[in-house]
């Protein structure tokens, strides 16, 4: 039902339909909802009934095309519809939609790009429907609406539409759009379409016409995926082109002046039989003076009508009303293509046209005369072919034409990029360099507009839109002319800013002919005035006024070829005043009555021309922005004495630079106006004793012009955390101020102590003394405090509350961020284990203790893992590697240049603390460059003392007994002293040996010593010495464990040998077995082994037994299991033996070179399962898939010959960083690794393994490289 509802309704309906749906409703809610899309729906249901009926007229060439459009409508979003003029495109195309059922869901837009066509095309099209102006068609252009909320087809300005994206971004009023005369390519066309291409997606429904002449239709296409075009044949009559241009070839022929060219066409014309005439002009004042000499040449019955785009609607429609006789139609380019005038036989061509261009030089935006294109030139001689043969007379040579632009070119190309900008963050259009257009700007033109919205205030820093930027936006006029007339609103002087800023889009007046300069000068020394050029203008603007008030026309053209003063120029002048006031006025700016101060006006203007700003220089050249050079005009009034300060109108290069337009200003005046632009710089800051506060001397530039060159200001007033700085220091830090209160004394005393950190670091600028007492100051100081007066005041109020307050600590003292303050990187305490030991750290290179101590009691030394002292500390190993890797051999170390680059990578891949250093740093560096460094290359011994961590042994009183770098020597050294150690701080009972039975009472899991002030966890374990078991304290929980297993399998094994010998003499797989053994498994003590794996099976379920009593009990327990036991091992290991000969068979016949990585990866996996002391090393858990495991790898070799190998390595790659994990962490002596969760983490590869492999053979656990990640943070002890 929504789907029926208007496109504007659609959304707001559906949104409450889901609100309802959501929350649920009441049946009145419910209701009134139903009641909203019935009116909706009844809306479509009177626009469908209101549709008339639509007729075409015969005689229009896009009739004939009818049929072929409207299959291009109805297939395509998007179509390009190209004819000339008079085709019917304009009146045609929107009857054509009503036809097809367009206009019913939103309106029919139509734009066009001028009032007068929107006007026109709209009453013609109501007509040809035959309904009033206003109600189905209707029309909507800048201060006129005649349209309803009925209307089906809406006529409007390009301009209009675009000002509705503001209130309707999805453009949901319309169902169909029509871009007519696209081919102009103004900058609303080229901000529609551009915007158009965006929303088209998002609008499925939205169907787009583009209308164009037949100028580059295909580029309209191409910018919208090759959309079609159909062409429409013009009502085409032969036109008659001559050439009369106003200067002859022939020496003989006189040259004529426009006005009385343009006579002689319109006799010629007249000459060949009835007909209007359309003659083209460039602009409204040409239009007038041609008109009254056309009157004075042409009998009364000639009919004589201007047409251009600011003509009243009335005067513009007399344009297409019926007429008797003769008529002359005087246009603008407003009749090349967006008008078509009836019954033109003849068109006169001068061949010009105003059109706007942005001078990058001036910046300024301009309305000058040019040449038309070679396009606009076909244009206007098609004017005359539509009701019959036709003849153009064009004022120029053939010649001209053919060396003319091809097309006009994109007004988006000629325009001031800042009005482009300004406009899109008005109308919000997003980022102009981001935005599709159909050309887009240069980014240099782009950057150029940005930078100069920036000067003139209308963006921000971060080119967001001031509050400026939207007045500024409000003005229809260059930015720069804008910025003056917004800045004459607040200086009172509208009126005559305006005045000026009309003259500054004009060439300049004044004439001054080479063969009459000085008598050009004389004449103008009357307008001037010495300190401005552009008062001069306010003078030529009185005289020319007052001139006409009391002449003719005549006498007036007279006296400014007296005063040497272009009167096309000053006729131009005023109408460019004119529009300048039209458009300000209707913004709501007022004139100003009274005469405007000199001072006023020009600080109005300098807010546009601050980039044109000079000072003199000792003799008369100007320094300009970016340090351009320039000279005052010789012509200004200022050339004589030049000021010190200038701004300039522009500034022009000829032969010199020079600066046209000047004016003297104040430097104030700079600052003033461009304060959101002038730089502001400040040098020696000094400290006032008499008033107790710092001062410091300002300096103000512009564009690198200096402003003002010293003014000495308080610190305070321009930069108050400076100013507070200043006080902190020359106040606090250095003294001055209460040198005796108790926080200064705490302070002085404290750095001393906090000197010893400087030994962490190994620098002597941990502490910046005088900077770190001022950042502590910093931080506790309000803002507020920038003297002594205010300091005592603050601290009066803030010591009653916290006495403390200014007293430091350790950490205000420290360098920001320094390695030394970093308790991480260089800890005090070294943890191995559960145990910590102190570090200190010594800064000097000359002293045995220099770097790291590790101070350890005798007690502990055994616990020490050599690799885990390697590691020093986190701060110091990237110098340590980079020592490493410069001690290697220079045929390895030369792959790893830069070193320091090398060693910070592998820094970051190291896992601190974890394995052997030089193990680790040779699998980064491997990793990264593919070079294997081996673990002899390394040279350890010869690395800096202070970088090799020194372990300081103490007894219980802390007394040293051995120091040094090499800890295997200080065990050796002390190896008997600290068995002497632990025993003495161990219990009796934990230090037995020669047991063959349980009678040492239970087990406890931990005991804790005490040795020298340090308290260790130690761990009691059963440890098998052969025949018999020992009690021994462990360092480790691991080592104890591991000892504990194998001490209470001795145990156990000694009360069932006699039976177990009897099992294993009586083995039926026992032939078989030893059969089977070679020099992979030991053959003299396999059956031991068995032996003691049956005991394992049997007895050592977890948990183990803690006491006598439940080790008695399991022995009883187990007892009858022995001999099935024994049987099951047998079998397992006679299994395991076969598949490892079958493995072996297998590698026998596939040996060729190119399986090489496979056979020896197969090898080392083959050892790795089946080791010598197979049955003692395998978990006894394990065994029975041990034949499984073996039975993957054979199947890995027979799938060699079918192209496996290749395969084989890429599973290799997958499961290779894995087995490197395992492989670290087995060399791992830090006592991070949990022993038991890295034993599983290996059984979980071998299945990965088979699971990989040889899929076919199953796993006997889910296993996957998650569950792998998930072990993994077991094993590291991070589950």
């Amino acid at each position: 039902m929504i789907g029926e509802c208007p496109l504007a309704a659609r959304p707001t309906l559906r949104r409450d339909l889901r609100r309802l749906r959501r929350d649920g409703g009441d049946a009145g809610q419910i209701a009134r909802l139903r009641e909203r899309i019935d009116a909706s729906r009844a809306v479509i249901a009177s626009r469908i009934a209101s549709r008339p009926a639509v007729s075409y007229p015969a005689d229009l060439p896009i009739v004939a095309a009818r049929e072929e459009i409207a299959r291009a409508i109805d297939g395509n979003q998007v179509v390009v519809v190209c004819g000339e003029t008079g085709s019917g495109k304009s009146t045609q195309l929107p009857k054509l939609c009503l036809d097809l059922g367009r206009g019913i869901a939103g309106q029919i837009g139509h734009t066009q790009p001028r009032r007068i066509a929107a006007r026109s095309v709209a009453a013609r099209i109501a007509h040809e429907l035959g309904t009033p102006l206003g109600e189905i068609v209707g029309y909507k252009v800048r201060f006129g609406d005649r349209t309803r909320p009925e209307t089906l087809v809406k006529v409007m300005t390009d301009g209009t539409l675009l000002a509705e994206i503001q209130r309707d971004r999805e453009l949901r009023h319309y169902d169909t759009l029509i871009i007519d005369e696209a081919h102009e390519r103004s900058l609303n066309v080229d901000f529609l379409l551009g915007y158009l291409t965006r929303l088209l997606p998002r609008r499925p429904e939205l169907k787009l016409i583009i209308t164009s002449a037949t100028i580059d239709p295909e580029r309209f296409s191409r910018h919208f995926g090759d959309a079609p075009i159909i062409e429409v044949s013009g009502r085409g009559y032969p036109v008659d082109v001559r050439y009369r241009p106003l200067v002859s070839e022939d020496p003989n022929v006189r040259d004529r002046d426009q006005p009385a060219a343009i006579l002689a066409a319109v006799d010629e014309l007249a000459a060949e039989g009835p007909g209007d005439v359309l003659v083209f002009l460039s602009g409204e004042r040409e239009i007038r003076e041609m008109a009254e000499a056309l009157r004075k040449h042409h009998p009364p019955d000639t009919q004589i009508l201007p047409l251009y785009a600011r003509l009243s609607a009335d005067e513009q429609q007399r344009v297409f009303e019926p007429h008797p006789g003769r008529r002359i139609v005087l246009a603008t380019n407003v009749a090349e293509t967006s008008l078509t005038v009836p019954g033109i036989r003849g068109v006169v061509d001068p061949g010009l046209a105003r059109i706007s261009r942005y001078r990058a030089r001036t910046r300024v935006q301009q309305l000058p005369i040019e040449p038309i294109s070679q396009a606009s030139a076909r244009q206007r001689s098609g004017r005359c072919g539509r009701v019959g043969p036709g003849v153009c007379i064009r004022l120029y040579s053939e010649k001209e034409l053919e060396e003319r632009e091809p097309f006009t070119a994109p007004e988006i190309q000629r325009t001031n990029l800042a009005s482009v900008i300004l406009q899109m963050k008005t109308l919000g259009l997003g980022e102009v360099r981001r935005f599709p257009f159909l050309d887009p700007p240069r980014r240099a033109a782009i950057r150029d507009g940005e930078q100069t919205l920036r000067e003139l205030g209308a963006t921000d820093a971060d080119d967001r839109l001031t509050p400026l930027g939207r007045d500024l936006a409000r003005l229809p006029i260059d930015p720069r002319i804008g910025r003056m007339v917004l800045a004459a609103r607040g200086e009172a002087c509208v009126t005559e800013v305006l005045v000026i800023a009309a003259a500054l889009s004009i060439p300049d007046p004044r004439l001054r002919p080479l063969e009459h300069r000085d008598a050009a000068d004389a004449a103008h020394r009357v307008f001037a005035d010495p300190l401005s050029d552009f008062l001069s203008y306010l003078a030529i603007w009185r005289f020319f006024h007052e001139t006409k008030r009391h002449a003719t026309w005549s006498k007036v053209r007279e006296a400014c070829r007296a005063s040497f003063l272009s009167f096309v120029r000053m006729r131009e002048w005023i109408d460019v005043h004119g529009q300048l006031k039209r458009l300000t006025t209707e913004t709501g700016v007022k004139l100003n009555r009274d005469p405007a101060d000199p001072d006023a006006i020009h600080r109005a203007l300098l807010a546009g021309l601050l980039r044109n700003i000079g000072v003199r220089g000792d003799g008369a050249g100007f320094t300009g922005a970016a340090g351009q050079r320039f000279s005052i005009f010789p012509g200004s009034a200022l050339f004589a004495k030049p000021p010190r300060w200038v701004m300039a109108a522009e500034i022009v290069e000829t032969t010199r630079r020079y600066a046209r337009g000047v004016a003297r200003i104040q430097p104030g005046w700079i600052e003033r106006v461009g304060a959101h632009l002038v730089d502001r710089s400040y040098a020696n800051p000094r400290w006032d004793p008499r008033s107790g506060q710092g001062m410091i001397f300002e300096k103000v530039s512009l564009y690198g012009l200096e402003i003002i060159a010293k003014r000495r200001v308080p610190l305070a007033r321009v930069d108050r955390v400076a100013a507070r700085a200043m006080f902190i220091q020359r106040g606090l830090v250095e003294g001055g101020v209460a040198p005796e209160a108790p926080f200064q004394i705490h302070n002085r005393r404290l750095r001393e102590r906090v000197r010893l950190i400087e030994a962490k670091r190994r620098q002597r600028d941990v502490i910046v003394e005088i900077g770190r007492l001022e950042a502590f100051y910093d931080t506790r100081l309000p803002e507020r405090v920038t003297s002594s007066r205010t300091f005592h005041a603050w601290r009066r109020k803030a010591e009653r509350t916290d006495p403390e307050r200014l007293f430091m600590t350790e950490g205000d003292l420290l360098r920001p961020g320094a390695p030394g303050a970093d308790s991480a990187g260089f800890p005090d305490t070294l943890k191995i284990g559960d145990a910590s030991y102190p570090l200190t750290y010594s800064f000097d290179p000359a002293g045995v203790a220099d770097g790291v101590t590790v101070t350890v009691p005798l007690a502990a030394l055994p616990t020490l893992s050599p690799d885990r002292l390697e590691w020093l500390v986190p701060g110091r190993l990237e110098e340590k590697v980079v020592a490493m890797v410069r001690g290697l051999p220079k045929t390895l170390r030369r792959h790893f240049v830069p070193v320091p680059d090398h060693a910070a990578r592998c820094v970051e891949m190291l896992d601190f603390g974890v394995g052997s250093l030089p193990a680790a740093v040779s699998d980064t560096l491997h990793r990264q460059t593919g070079v294997a460094v081996p673990a002899e290359a390394w040279s350890m011994s010869t690395l800096p003392d202070h970088l090799r961590l020194r372990v300081r042994v103490v007894d219980e009183n802390d007394a040293e007994l051995a120091a040094g770098r090499d800890l295997p020597t200080l065990r050796d050294t002390l190896a008997q002293a600290a068995a002497e150690a632990i025993r003495h701080e161990a219990d009796v009972a934990f230090d037995r040996q020669g047991l063959t039975d349980w009678d040492f009472g239970p087990l406890p899991p931990t005991i804790v010593l005490t040795s020298g002030g340090a308290r260790l966890t130690a761990y009691p374990a059963i440890v098998d010495e052969g025949e018999t078991v020992a009690l021994r304290v462990m360092p480790t929980r691991a080592e104890a464990r591991a000892a504990t297993r194998v001490g209470l399998r001795r145990l156990y094994w000694r009360h069932c040998r006699a039976e177990l010998e009897f099992q294993l003499d009586h083995l039926p797989q026992r032939p078989a077995i030893e059969a089977c053994l070679d020099t992979r498994v030991d053959g003299a003590t396999w059956c031991a082994d068995l032996a003691l794996v049956t005991v394992d099976r049997v007895f050592l379920d977890e948990p183990w037994p803690h006491d006598e009593s439940s080790f008695h009990a399991r022995l009883d327990a187990g007892w009858g299991r022995l001999g099935s036991a024994s049987l099951a091992i047998a079998d397992e290991l006679l299994a395991t033996l076969e598949a490892a000969a079958a493995v072996e068979a297998t590698i026998a016949t596939h040996d060729k070179p190119v399986w090489r990585a496979t056979i020896d990866d197969v090898r080392h996996h083959l050892a790795r399962l089946v080791p010598p002391r197979l049955l003692l090393v395998t978990p006894t858990e394990r065994l029975p898939h041990l034949p499984r495991y073996l039975a993957a790898l054979a199947r890995r070799v027979e799938r060699l010959p079918a192209g496996g190998h290749v395969r084989d390595a890429r599973r290799r790659e997958r499961i290779d960083p894995y087995w490197d994990n395992f492989r670290r962490a087995m060399q791992d002596g830090s006592g991070r690794v949990d022993a038991a969760a890295l034993q599983a983490y290996r059984w979980m590869l071998e299945e990965l393994a088979v699971s990989v492999f040889a899929q076919e053979l199953g796993t006997a656990e889910a296993v996957s490289e998650t569950r792998l990640a998930q072990q993994w943070e077991l094993v590291m002890g991070r589950g």
